[in-house]
């Protein structure tokens, strides 16, 4: 997945965001150290200001992630319900794909979640709950 050049996107340490003409959150992992759980929860209480406490539909390329804790692991899946109405995840790479699969199995999520390899399928997929 590439950052498209009309967007207004914001940039963090682990990854960078921007809505895409839908309304679709996506999001691109840069690549970095795992993070503890303390640096989990700064992002995610920084995530849901950039969301503005709406459930959004989200498009994930995790192919640059690191592997994480148990304990983050377990925090985002507790986490993410606050947010998400669909998860999409994408990758390039079979750690990526890994990861996501991992997250799919931590914990059932009360909402749609699928690993995707392209990303037009991945958002074709997102659209239905917008």
């Amino acid at each position: 997945m590439k950052i498209p050049t009309n967007v207004n996107v914001t940039h963090w340490e682990t990854s960078s965001f921007w809505y895409d003409e839908n309304g679709i959150l996506c999001s691109i992992s840069k690549k970095h150290e795992p993070q503890s759980l303390e640096q989990s929860k700064k992002t995610v209480e920084a995530f849901m200001k950039l969301v503005k406490g709406k459930k959004i539909c989200l498009l994930m390329d995790v192919t640059n992630s690191p592997e994480t804790s148990k304990e983050v692991r377990d925090y985002a899946a507790n986490e993410f319900p606050k947010f998400v109405k669909a998860l999409a995840m994408i990758s390039d790479s079979p750690l990526g794909k890994m990861l996501a699969n991992i997250f799919f199995r931590i914990k059932t999520q009360p909402y749609p979640t699928r690993m995707f390899t392209d990303e037009e399928k991945a958002k074709e997929w997102l659209k239905q709950y917008l």
